[in-house]
């Protein structure tokens, strides 16, 4: 098999994906390499039991949180956790890339301007046909470009929620949603899409709507099951030369001129800090000692609003959002956070967090439920951290911050979906296993000494590595990565097409 190439990108998410596209059809010869095999078309793709009872595509590989081992919320597949996510493609706020003083700190200020994405964010929801409508969104920051397809509308229940909502003065609007929804669309509105693989290829994931098209091209191929052990330099330490890669148990190595490094801000530090050398003692890109510090996940709640007498048939639920206290409850406020709907959750669901419970009461609150989920800011900490064990596994220490405001703003969630009509509302914090936000352990900036990697995501000590994954967040912000993410891989792909590889 060919070992050598212009370009070889490391993680087949949103991030590699995203940059191979903009590669696509371009002069240079990109090998796109995955740790995961293609995800299988099958029944238990929507299978309740199989996803959240059997686990069956999480990983099973252990990681620790300061000595616990766990089982985390990862899934290696091509597409990366896209195939699982839940459709929400949101734009970060204007003011997500200024200073922000929060109750508890201060989110940083990015090396970027929201006008640097802005375009890119544009592209971004073409590419992965997100359905929403600018304007409604009390904090949407100026767009160039309006959506190009119409909000998912709500069903029945949901609709009759929006309008209570606004009879009490909030301003909930569509939540914009990556589904092949529609006229000649894939999508049958099913109730297995938030956290299932789809079955049908409705969902906007990155392998369907970015890296399948990428691969119409004779210069973009794509390795699944190939996992990078780690990036070997030259000599001088000044340029990565290869990739050390495991493929059915046979090592080799991977050759290019240059190398992108997407596998998720968790496993993009973990292989630089494994890729240490004599040159680099701390890790690869990481002169500045940054490099899987600052790991941040969002403080998230999910909120099951209840009311005994009414059941809730609805099938997709992902149509609304409120962000009415989005930067507070009154002027000069500190920011509180955005609330959203999760999917429509089910019996098998609520075993893991309520397994005392009855599997007759448990039916009965999943049957009356309307399900929402409440997130706020995770500020970077440094000593929030990726490391790594003397056996090479992962470590994970979350400094957890910010957690009284969270706490305010669930608070403020409760009276909000009292107001919305019903009155019991139950709430269940997600924890370290659940890395599904994960970002900040590789972040870029203006200063090589507080920064691992430049604007354009460059690594400042190697000539020809990028990072481009949630990695490089300064600050979380408190809406879903994905169009950030891609944003910004696609700024930086075609950056490279143009004035790197050219």
């Amino acid at each position: 098999m060919r070992t050598q190439f212009d370009v070889v990108v490391v993680g087949s998410g949103v991030g590699g994906s995203a940059v191979a596209s903009r590669l696509a059809g371009s002069a240079a010869r990109v090998l796109v390499l995955e740790r995961g095999p293609p995800l299988p078309r099958e029944p238990q793709n929507w299978d309740v039991e199989a996803v959240f009872c059997d686990h069956r595509y999480r990983t099973t590989e252990t990681w620790y949180a300061d000595g616990r081992a766990f089982n985390p919320g990862m899934f290696y597949f091509v597409g990366g956790h896209t195939k699982f996510y839940g459709t929400a493609m949101f734009r970060f706020r204007e003011r997500d890339f200024d200073e922000v003083v929060h109750e508890e700190g201060v989110s940083p200020a990015w090396p970027i301007r929201y006008a640097d994405l802005e375009p890119w964010y544009g592209e971004a929801e073409r590419l992965f046909g997100v359905r929403g409508q600018g304007g409604r969104d009390p904090t949407d920051p100026p767009r160039s470009t309006p959506y190009a397809h119409a909000p998912v509308p709500h069903e029945p229940v949901l609709a009759a929620i929006e309008e209570r909502l606004r009879v009490h003065g909030l301003r909930p609007f569509p939540m914009p949603s990556a589904i092949d929804f529609g006229d000649g669309g894939r999508c049958c509105r099913c109730p297995n899409c938030d956290a299932f693989p789809c079955r049908i290829d409705a969902k906007g994931d990155a392998e369907i709507r970015l890296l399948r098209p990428a691969l119409e091209n004779a210069n973009i191929e794509l390795r699944a099951s190939t996992r990078v052990e780690r990036l070997v330099t030259d000599e001088a330490g000044r340029r990565v030369v290869a990739a050390e890669v495991v493929v059915d148990g046979v090592a080799t190595r991977i050759h290019a001129g240059l190398f992108v490094l997407s596998a998720g801000a968790i496993n993009s530090a973990a292989l630089l800090l494994r890729s240490g050398s004599r040159v680099h003692s701390r890790g690869l890109a990481n002169s500045s000692d940054v490099v899987g510090r600052h790991y941040m996940t969002h403080n998230t709640t999910a909120l099951m609003a209840v009311h005994p007498l009414k059941r809730n048939p609805t099938r997709f639920p992902k149509t609304l959002a409120v962000h009415d206290f989005y930067y507070g409850e009154h002027a000069g406020d500190t920011p509180l956070g955005s609330l959203q709907l999760l999917g429509k959750i089910r019996e098998e669901m609520l075993r893991g967090p309520l397994p005392r419970v009855p599997a007759v009461a448990r039916r009965f609150l999943a049957a009356h439920s309307v399900d929402w989920y409440a997130q706020s800011e995770d500020l970077p900490h440094p000593d929030s951290r990726v490391s790594l064990r003397p056996d090479g596994a992962i470590n994970l220490h979350w400094h957890r911050t910010n957690l009284r405001a969270h706490a305010r703003w669930v608070a403020r969630c409760r009276r909000i979906l009292r107001a919305s009509g019903y009155p019991i509302v139950l709430a269940k914090g997600f924890g370290t296993e659940v890395v599904s936000h994960q970002c900040g352990t590789v972040r870029f900036g203006t200063d090589p000494a507080t920064s691992a990697l430049d604007p354009y995501c460059k690594a400042w000590d190697l000539d020809n590595l990028y990072v481009v994954d949630a990695g490089f967040f300064p600050s979380s912000a408190a809406v879903n990565p994905a169009l950030t993410v891609a944003a910004q891989a696609l700024r930086v792909g075609d950056h490279l097409r143009t004035a790197v590889l050219s």
